[in-house]
């Protein structure tokens, strides 16, 4: 591949200016070159808001302590919600949370968690472990929600629940005539319906949810849909999300849509990335090498392949593609750290784990005709969390700049991106040297994610659009001094988003440097 003589003139120029130390990243280490074609002449589908979703299950820290304090407490809160929680969800723009479960889901009974809080039952965590004293429930979720700006997406207990309890829950939520659910609401403090906008009938029916068989939870799902009946003088419509299948289950997607189909509004997929594919030793946090660097990204890159397969199978029962494909469960899953007491699923999150966000994110913009919403697991102090908190304290993970920097997506059209660069390779490990994507927002800006995962690589990318010109460009950039750096409370900005520093042009060719181990997004005006 020629080398424009425009890199030797201005190789000193491409110096970033990161966060620690001025330090200047790309100067020293080993660079190869890659080019990419931004297809600006070929929009394709909205990437939907909703990709952006996140998940709040009731387990460990990830409510009680992580967003939820209660009125009374030392920490700063909003009616009982941690403000700094609720300022950061804020600056990010969260679109939509699934609560409040997950496996809890299908044990919880919604007349648990209403009415005067003193008086509320205290119950077992089947699922998780510990008690439940039903703090947050209802009341708290939805109006959390509107707190932050976000849509509602509530899980519905199928495995232990009845249609029955679902459609009374519903009737509670929604209602505004004089019924007497609708009372019992107001007589809990809430005049005005809220809205719910999407409905899990049921959570991993194949597991957790009730160890079913595919064609049983049809059935149970066709039963389930029937009587979701949003209520109100002019109620909104409830897109049905069935129970799908885990990673590669096949079977169970094509059991589902092949028997009630016509009944569903939205295919849930999970599909968690695990460094050493194995759920017995999933490997550490923290404590890793190269080997596990590229093991978990090659696991995160598979997510393109079964959205593949299951988009096929999909389009078998539903070719016009009305039926959403929503990944309700994604993210990084390591194992607890050794000799150290936390709660359940808690876990630390470095750069590796906001290189994976990244990636992913750009899988379901690839996506975007048929994947329309996604949850990532989960939202504080829970697996692959956007935050962290201890008590006071609280902590921006790396995977939550990921998010804040690619919320430029939001509702932008896809559009088509062709990458050639050589493969980063670790052992017989292969992996794109530069992972992309695209699309163009209202304002009519590009905007380009890029990921570089080779740990000491500088990647000396040629980017252009066809179809279109950029007359300027600026981004922002997300790395850090290793593979394992984290955000802790004593040191919160290690990895931490940067301006991205010289970017040139040349005949219509955008020429800039992608220091190893970073994740870069581009605004071209």
């Amino acid at each position: 591949m020629k080398i424009s003589s425009w890199m030797a003139v201005h190789s000193l120029s491409f110096c970033l200016l990161l966060a620690w130390e001025g330090t200047c990243v790309g100067q020293t280490a080993k660079a190869i070159d890659a080019q990419i074609i931004v297809h600006a002449d070929r929009p394709g589908a909205v990437i939907q808001r909703e990709i952006y979703g996140q998940f709040a299950e009731q387990l460990g820290h990830g409510i009680d302590q992580g967003i939820w304090v209660g009125e009374a407490s030392a920490i700063p809160n909003i009616k009982g919600y941690r403000k700094d929680v609720v300022d950061a969800l804020k600056a990010i723009h969260v679109p939509v949370i699934r609560w409040p479960g997950g496996c809890f889901a299908d044990e919880y009974h919604w007349r648990d968690g209403v009415g005067p809080r003193q008086q509320r039952p205290v119950r077992r965590n089947l699922s998780w472990g510990g008690e439940e004293i039903n703090a947050f429930g209802t009341h708290e979720f939805m109006d959390f929600a509107e707190l932050i700006g976000a849509e509602t997406y509530i899980g519905v207990n199928v495995g232990g629940g009845t249609p029955r309890e679902m459609s009374d829950w519903l009737e509670y939520l929604t209602a505004d005539g004089q019924s007497s659910i609708a009372r019992e609401r107001r007589a809990n403090g809430r005049d005005k319906p809220w809205k719910v906008s999407y409905l899990g009938i049921g959570n991993e029916a194949w597991g957790c949810g009730g160890h079913m068989r595919p064609a049983y939870y049809a059935d149970l799902y066709r039963q389930f849909a029937t009587f979701v009946h949003p209520s109100g003088s002019e109620p909104s419509p409830i897109v049905r999300v069935a129970s799908g299948a885990s990673g590669d289950d096949f079977a169970w997607t094509e059991g589902v849509m092949s028997a009630a189909a016509e009944l569903i509004d939205a295919y849930g997929v999970h599909y968690y990335t695990l460094p050493m594919n194995d759920w017995n030793k999933k490997g550490s946090a923290t404590d890793f090498g190269e080997a596990e660097w590229i093991a978990t990204l090659h696991g995160a890159l598979r997510m393109d392949e079964l959205l593949t397969m299951h988009s096929a199978i999909m389009d078998k029962y539903d070719p016009k593609k009305r039926v959403a494909l929503v990944v309700d469960e994604w993210g990084t899953w390591y194992d607890p750290q050794p000799g150290v007491a936390a709660p359940a699923l808690y876990q630390q999150n470095s750069l590796r784990d906001a290189l994976t966000a990244a990636m992913t994110l750009n899988i379901f913009h690839a996506h975007a005709d048929r994947v329309r919403m996604a949850n990532i697991a989960q939202m504080v102090n829970v697996l692959q969390a956007m935050i962290l908190t201890d008590q006071k304290r609280m902590v921006l993970t790396p995977t939550y700049h990921v998010f804040d920097m690619y919320q430029v997506f939001q509702g932008a059209t896809s559009l088509p991106v062709e990458v050639r660069s050589p493969d980063y390779i670790f052992g017989n490990v292969h992996v794109p040297g530069v992972q992309a994507s695209a699309g163009r927002d209202a304002a009519g800006i590009v905007h380009v994610g890029l990921v570089n995962p080779s740990p000491d690589k500088t990647i000396r990318l040629h980017l252009r659009l066809s179809g279109s010109q950029a007359k300027s460009i600026k981004g922002r950039i997300l790395t850090a001094p290793a593979i394992t750096s984290i955000n802790t409370f004593e040191h919160p900005d290690v990895v931490k988003p940067a301006p991205l520093a010289g970017a040139s042009s040349k005949d219509g060719e955008w020429m800039l440097r992608l220091p190893p181990r970073s994740v870069v997004v581009l605004d071209m005006r």
